[in-house]
């Protein structure tokens, strides 16, 4: 192979299964959520179904590969900004965090953080809990996101103007 290998981070999220009753009782089969990331900034997901639960994580794994988006991080640790996003019945709030804050999410939205290489997010999940969702509304979120570099160069302007900081609030006395 040419191109170097790189270290994923697969994360299993939630397996499920199903029985098929047939004439000599029941086949089972199982499904797989997995998610899977570098680390660095990429992230994908995907599902795989199969008779055993091995096989089913080992297909998803590979679609999820195949899958995988870039999302732009700010110091390679939080987001730039605060995001919403929504699948289904699920909805997810982002908000960036301060150095030190550490992953504040639950269950799938967790393990999409960690295979992200995110290290500090505030999130909250409203609505459904069903992993699925929350892992696609994620994902809804996490493609909305855009860097202060890229919304400068559409506008035409310098990093700094985007970024620049607000005035802070009179105190008053």
């Amino acid at each position: 192979m040419s191109r170097e290998e790189v270290a994923y981070i697969e994360k299993l999220v939630s397996v499920g299964r199903v029985a098929k009753v047939v004439k000599g009782g029941k086949r089972f089969s199982f499904s797989a959520l997995v998610v899977v990331g570098d680390g660095k900034g990429r992230v994908g997901f995907a599902g795989g179904k199969a008779r055993e639960v091995s096989d089913a994580v080992k297909k998803a794994s590979e679609r999820a590969k195949n899958s995988m988006i870039r999302i732009p991080m700010r110091e390679g640790r939080t987001l730039h900004h605060d995001v919403v996003g929504r699948f289904g019945a699920g909805l997810v709030v982002l908000r960036s965090a301060v150095a030190g804050t550490g992953i504040i999410a639950g269950g799938a939205m967790r393990s999409v953080f960690e295979a992200l290489g995110i290290q500090d997010v505030v999130s909250k999940c409203v609505g459904s809990a069903n992993s699925h969702n929350m892992v696609r509304a994620t994902f809804n979120a996490l493609q909305s996101v855009v860097s202060p570099r890229y919304i400068a160069s559409k506008r035409d302007k310098k990093v700094g103007e985007i970024t620049a900081r607000r005035a802070a609030p009179k105190q008053q006395q």
